[in-house]
């Protein structure tokens, strides 16, 4: 009995490390020949933080053809829905 009350309680006091709020970033990135310039919001896996978002957005970006040029910010589900307007067909998208 003594063990099912540890592995039980060993669960719970787990439980909060595994359950992570989801990461997003605001970036800017650009094509050229011609110019075209795109502010974006992007889901981030892993680690919330700009140096994460900047190597994951680089990978991203560079395989539809656009350059990252740098993220302003990172935050979470909280910051989303100001941002969706002014980001257009990039929210998400990258």
């Amino acid at each position: 009995m003594k063990h099912v009350f540890a592995l039980i309680l060993l669960f719970f006091v787990s439980l909060p490390a595994t359950a992570q709020a989801k990461c997003y970033a605001d970036y800017k990135a650009k094509q050229d020949s011609p110019l075209r310039l795109h502010y974006g919001v992007a889901e981030i896996s892993g680690a919330c933080t700009v140096d994460a978002a900047t190597q994951q957005l680089q990978t991203r970006l560079a395989r539809a053809g656009w350059t990252l040029l740098n993220v302003l910010s990172v935050f979470d589900e909280t910051g989303l829905a100001e941002r969706k307007d002014s980001a257009g067909p990039h929210f998400l998208r990258y």
